[in-house]
């Protein structure tokens, strides 16, 4: 079985470009690169992963894309370009040119207007990726799903995959919004979603693995085994577990099902997705 981590990040730290990195979250306030990540992947017998961007800037594109080069266990980049710019189609095509550039994404959520995906300017953008055989990684909250519904139903033939199941709130557990959201989206074939993030949106402190249940049966029951795969989100996942902690609240939970089943949800589907 090859396993497939479908979400995590490199970047050297830089307090500037990466603002969002705020002091309360001080233990990834520094580097995180290849050799640092490989011996976690390696001790979890997991092949390969995705790296994602995190900055929103072709030059992050380019070093995702160094760094694929350079390590083979990388498969795929998702990376970053303006999909409102009136050059696309000529940045769409230069990156076309690298096998690993796998997608893109944008960083929906910190977008001031709720609407911003289905956005005139920006749906023009969706709409090449098609062409250059590019996926498009959804990154929001509970409250864009119905815009992301609208999204996967004006471009059926785009892939789409929403990223750390659009982040329901497991502080509050008030899962109404996002239940509702995440089922109406799982009814279009061309959505994936991956099991990522969990920790990041629960108490750092304080969660546990019971915590995350009730969503998981809701994504399992909504997408089934065929469009759910793994990420861990490192390393933001630090922020409240260790690699091995986060990956053993998924382990345990897929422990029961089917051979078949586990092959598709830690590898086989980010691997049909992503070409990887």
């Amino acid at each position: 079985m090859r396993k497939i981590d479908s979400h995590q990040h490199f970047w050297k730290y830089h307090p500037v470009k990466d603002a969002w990195i705020t002091d309360d979250m001080n233990v990834i306030q520094r580097d995180f690169m290849p050799q640092d990540l490989l011996p976690l992947l390696q001790e979890n017998n997991i092949d390969g992963c995705v790296a994602v961007q995190a900055d929103q800037s072709e030059a992050e594109t380019e070093f995702l894309l160094q760094l694929a080069a350079e390590n083979d266990f990388i498969k795929g980049v998702v990376g970053w370009v303006d999909l409102r710019a009136e050059n696309l189609e000529e940045r769409l095509n230069y990156f076309s040119k690298y096998p690993k550039l796998k997608g893109f994404r944008h960083i929906v959520q910190g977008e001031p207007e709720d609407d911003f995906l289905i956005k005139a300017d920006f749906c023009k953008g969706i709409v090449r990726l098609e062409k250059y055989n590019f996926t498009y990684d959804i990154l929001i909250f509970p409250k864009h799903l119905p815009y992301a519904l609208e999204l996967a139903k004006r471009f059926p033939n785009q892939k789409f995959v929403i990223d750390h199941l659009a982040k329901p709130d497991f502080k509050q557990t008030d899962f109404s919004v996002w239940e509702k959201g995440i089922r109406a989206i799982a009814q279009c074939d061309n959505v994936y979603s991956k099991v990522s993030g969990l920790v990041t949106e629960a108490h750092w402190k304080h969660w546990k693995a019971a915590d995350f249940t009730y969503c998981l049966d809701v994504v399992i029951e909504a997408f089934g085994l065929g469009r759910l795969m793994y990420g861990s989100d490192w390393p933001v996942s630090l922020l409240a577990a260790s690699y091995q902690e986060a990956i053993g609240i998924v382990k345990q939970y897929f422990a029961s099902f089917s051979k078949e089943d586990q092959e598709q949800f830690w590898g086989r589907n980010a691997i049909h997705f992503y070409h990887l």
